[in-house]
């Protein structure tokens, strides 16, 4: 069984000159929410079990997914305080069943081989696998730094970046592995966890050249609306 949590607690800062008073992953793309095509995406490679981490506006993603036709079954966990990405996967990790989670974020994304990711996550015997995206020409994004077998030795700041690897959004987490153990309240994946352990536990970066977007700039929600005509018809 494939089993998922959504980070959708974000208010979108960022994209305020776009939506208004909505939570980002209800940004409307052609009409319909962004989460709207997280979900096609996840029900077209076979997601049984979703857990919608939500915050700010939670009653409209619970509206949304109530009214959606999903095939999957959706629990709701609702964050009384915001508690940074750490937290919320912390707090959704508690409703999961599976020994192996997906974790995605609900302003991105990106069209990975879930079937390749699985394999290398299996085979490395990781804690966790982040699946990344090779880029050209960037400087908006951090960038992951590997081993030849993808082993993650180390992460670097935001800076203009001819080539490499950034983090894609998407994770695979062994959820018996003791990452996140003893963590609770608010904290950050990325800061307080995968760039404090990295070097210590069992962290993967898995390369996929799938379709990638992050909605979190005006610029890029434009272009999500312009391509998503084109990926889902």
């Amino acid at each position: 069984m494939r089993e998922c949590i959504i980070l959708a607690g974000g208010m979108g800062t960022r994209l305020q000159s776009v939506i208004t008073d909505l939570p980002k992953c209800m940004a409307p793309i052609n009409g319909k929410p962004f989460l709207f095509y997280l979900f096609e995406w996840l029900k077209k490679n076979d997601f049984e079990r979703i857990i919608l981490s939500l915050g700010y506006k939670s009653e409209a993603v619970i509206e949304f997914a109530k009214k959606h036709n999903s095939s999957f079954e959706i629990e709701y966990v609702i964050e009384e305080e915001p508690l940074g990405t750490g937290g919320a996967i912390a707090l959704a990790l508690q409703h999961c069943k599976n020994s192996d989670i997906y974790i995605i974020n609900g302003d991105t994304f990106f069209d990975v081989n879930l079937n390749d990711f699985f394999q290398f996550h299996t085979e490395k015997n990781a804690e966790l696998t982040i699946a990344a995206k090779p880029l050209k020409n960037y400087d908006r994004y951090g960038s992951l730094l590997c081993t030849e077998e993808g082993r993650i030795i180390g992460f670097t700041e935001k800076k203009a970046t001819i080539e490499g690897n950034i983090n894609g959004g998407i994770y695979l987490l062994n959820s018996k592995s003791l990452l996140l153990s003893g963590k609770t309240g608010k904290f950050s994946f990325e800061t307080d966890v995968l760039e404090k352990y990295f070097q210590e536990r069992r962290l993967f970066a898995f390369p996929d050249n799938g379709y990638f977007i992050d909605i979190g700039i005006p610029e890029d929600y434009y272009k999500a609306e312009k391509d998503f005509k084109e990926i889902f018809g």
